[in-house]
């Protein structure tokens, strides 16, 4: 038996109030709301780092205001965005309409007829799509409204545009089409599961055949099998808040032979007797659980609270079955609790195969990122996690110190000269031994970090600066163009800091055999570190179009790149003379250990 939790109305604008404090000033404007949604969905840290790679273009966008792809977990996201300035009963439907024309021009529509600021966009997730390199396209019609009917048949229209659009340019694709109204509802559950994993909070019971109770230092489980229409009543009743822990809702299923759903729903229909030892089944987080032997000698779980932080699918497809399950359908199930709330976010962690441990992670232990995070303590105004994955309480709650893992590595990467590892391989970089070593090593210090952090972001500021410029409607000068169609190129920015690093010793006047060495200083800041290196950059981003054949296809391209980055220096050493007091100011802030 499930009760019927009660809607909690308490905050139910706190996300809304989380939203302006975490893009309060923002360059981004109304668009911010996608990198937001972007942030809670998919537990996305420096979203400043992904919104100057991810927010298009304006003028000639096509209805597409973000554009992320990450081929390394398998996932493109295409978004129009819409925040009301004052209450709305719902959001303009024919903005939902308008991602029929995103993804017609981005998907469809021949390569060369495309916008040049959405052509590399175009050509990267085309490619992604032949290349069996995506596993979920997601289309998102992101706002502050609340949902409507209206605005879910345009949805419904948009899916079956990208399913035709997809299968032209790869006919067998397994591609799950994910689209969405991503609105006020959405928003609120997001946010509040940020605060509590776990949303509902009825009182449930179920009964068992058998079971056994784990007890940890800190944390006690129950492994037992419940009945299929357990599972089925309670995704009838809760839908998609059973899945507050896990990073993605149910995926629905489709009659394919690859699709896992249409599996579990197949068994649980046709061979409920051997659903037990042909699924994994799920986990949950409770609040609490006691158990109670009746009279028939069964057993009697009463629990306060759910979760499911592995199962999502399991649950799902039998949630979604014409009628409930027959009674020999039996689900391998474990309940989780505990007060620890950092136990609770490692369990969600290594127990959510969908969530799956963030690169970054495997290394928090290491010898190095430990000392690394010494050594930030030592510097103004900065933290690091040495490793460690923030997750959803950065993307809610801006830390404008914080410099994150994932955007260090890849900094690193191409400060050193590898801007095509840092943009393709950014998980390798903590992953695989070789490449990690290349850049955290034992002469990588904390203000070198520092360093070269601060140049990444110097440079994804400059493309913010432009693409703000051009979308309030302002004039660009014809260099600001061309270095516009130069950051819409995919990599740009990691390029663009690999070449400025690459002419140090032009701008620095002076050798430089070990690159590591260089750093402004411990005392110096990360927000000081900026201001240094935005003082140098003027003329060395008049050169950017001096990178142009770094490019194939609108991406960074290895042997490219490497024949490019050298004419760059070459270019830089030439006017080093008109740009001497430039170029001596800013060496005379710079430390070589």
């Amino acid at each position: 038996m499930v009760k019927k939790a009660k809607k909690s109305t308490e905050d139910s604008l706190a996300w809304e109030d989380a939203y302006r404090t975490r893009f309060a000033g923002s360059k981004f404007g109304s668009d911010a709301i996608g990198l937001f949604a972007l942030g809670l969905q998919f537990n996305l840290e420096d979203l400043e780092a992904i919104g100057a790679e991810s927010i298009t273009g304006g003028g000639n966008d096509k209805k597409c205001d973000l554009f992320y792809i990450d081929k390394e977990e398998g996932r493109c996201v295409i978004a129009q965005c819409y925040l009301a300035l004052s209450k709305k009963p719902a959001a303009p439907a024919n903005k939902a309409s308008d991602l029929n024309t995103a993804i017609t021009w981005l998907l469809s529509t021949p390569i060369n007829s495309v916008p040049e600021e959405l052509r590399p966009n175009a050509a990267d997730v085309r490619q992604a799509i032949r290349d069996d390199e995506l596993q979920e396209l997601c289309i998102w019609y992101v706002h502050n409204c609340p949902e409507s009917k209206n605005v879910a048949n345009e949805i419904t229209a948009v899916e079956h545009t990208a399913n035709a659009a997809i299968h032209k340019l790869r006919s067998n694709s397994p591609i799950r089409i994910l689209a969405r109204e991503f609105g006020a509802k959405h928003f609120d559950r997001l946010y509040r599961a940020s605060g509590s994993p776990i949303l509902v909070n009825s009182d449930i019971k179920t009964t068992v055949p058998t079971g056994y109770a784990i007890n940890g230092e800190d944390w006690k489980a129950y492994q037992t099998f419940v009945p299929g229409s357990f599972i089925y009543e309670l995704f009838d009743k809760h839908g998609a808040d059973l899945f507050s822990a896990n990073v993605r809702d149910y995926l629905g299923s489709r009659e394919t032979d690859v699709n896992i759903n249409s599996g579990i729903k197949e068994t649980a229909t046709n061979s409920p007797e051997n659903f037990w030892v042909y699924n994994n089944g799920v986990t949950a987080l409770v609040n609490r659980l006691s158990v109670r032997k009746l009279a028939s000698e069964k057993l009697q779980l009463k629990m306060q609270g759910i979760s499911i932080v592995n199962g999502a699918q399991t649950t799902g497809a039998i949630g979604s079955l014409a009628k409930a399950p027959k009674k020999q359908l039996m689900v391998p199930s474990r309940f989780i609790w505990t007060t620890n709330k950092a136990r609770v976010q490692d369990i969600i962690r290594y127990n959510n195969s969908q969530n799956k441990i963030s690169a970054s992670d495997f290394r928090s232990t290491d010898g190095i990122q430990k000392r690394l995070k010494e050594e930030f303590q030592k510097i103004p105004d900065a933290e690091y996690e040495g490793g460690r994955r923030g997750g959803t309480s950065d993307t809610i709650k801006r830390r404008p110190n914080l410099l994150p893992s994932y955007t260090v590595g890849q900094a690193l990467a191409a400060f050193h000269g590898d801007p095509v590892i840092a943009y393709n391989r950014k998980s390798e970089i903590w992953v695989t031994d070789s490449i990690y070593s290349s850049y955290f090593k034992e002469e990588t210090t904390a203000r070198h970090i520092v360093f070269a952090f601060a140049l990444y972001k110097t440079i994804g500021n400059k493309k913010l600066e432009i693409v703000t410029k051009q979308k309030n409607g302002q004039d660009l000068t014809k260099t600001e163009r061309e270095q516009l169609a130069f950051f819409e190129r995919k990599g740009s920015i990691l390029l663009t800091c690999a070449a400025f690093a690459d002419c140090l010793e032009a701008v620095l006047d002076r050798p430089i055999p070990n690159k590591f060495r260089l750093s402004f200083g411990e005392k110096t800041s990360p927000q000081k570190a900026d201001a240094h290196w935005t003082d140098l950059c003027p003329p060395l981003f008049s050169l950017l179009t001096t990178l142009n054949t770094a490019f194939v296809a609108n991406r960074i391209a290895t042997d490219q790149a490497k024949k490019a980055i050298p004419q760059f220096r070459n270019v830089v050493q030439a006017i080093a003379g008109p740009n001497k007091q430039i170029f001596e100011t800013f060496a005379s802030k710079v430390k070589v250990d």
